[in-house]
């Protein structure tokens, strides 16, 4: 047996073997790695695509928290200027109903003030009149006199 010979066939062998491992198996092999690899990179991609959508969502959930801040402090805000106005408005109801009614209390003393004056001028008149009848000894008709009287209570 010539070693050349053997060589030759081995490599010749091998070479049929490479090529077919090339043409047939290979493919079958790497089909499937492909296929995982490509699987591998969308799912990759998928989860990046993920992770910036959660990234946006955060984003739009903190201005919209902002937002809503925001629009709280302006009611509340809002319901205090309207508030004060309220107690500026029942601070001047109450000054003018305050002053209507001390206005009232001082027309109602005059009221009773001249009253009094002349329900005394009366009591005055008729003291006069008794007085002066003790002193005539003599009756004086308070119908005949009532012009006098009525001098009298207007000195009073």
């Amino acid at each position: 047996m010539d070693l050349n010979a053997t060589m030759l066939v081995q490599a010749i062998v091998f070479a049929l073997f490479i090529w077919f491992t090339v043409s047939f198996v290979w493919p079958m092999i790497l089909a499937p790695i492909e296929a995982r690899q490509k699987n591998i990179t969308e799912g990759l991609a998928e989860a990046e695509k993920g992770r910036n959508s959660l990234v946006d969502a955060k984003k739009e959930a903190d201005k919209i928290l902002a937002d809503a801040k925001a629009r709280a402090q302006e009611i509340v805000a809002n319901a205090d200027k309207a508030a004060a106005a309220r107690i500026e408005e029942s601070k001047g109801a109450a000054k003018s109903e305050g002053e209507r009614i001390v206005t009232a209390a001082h027309a109602a003393v005059q009221q009773e003030v001249q009253s009094a004056k002349q329900v005394l001028r009366e009591q005055v008149a008729l003291l006069a009149v008794a007085g002066a009848e003790k002193i005539l000894r003599r009756e004086v008709d308070a119908k005949a006199h009532a012009e006098m009287l009525n001098q009298l209570k207007g000195q009073l």
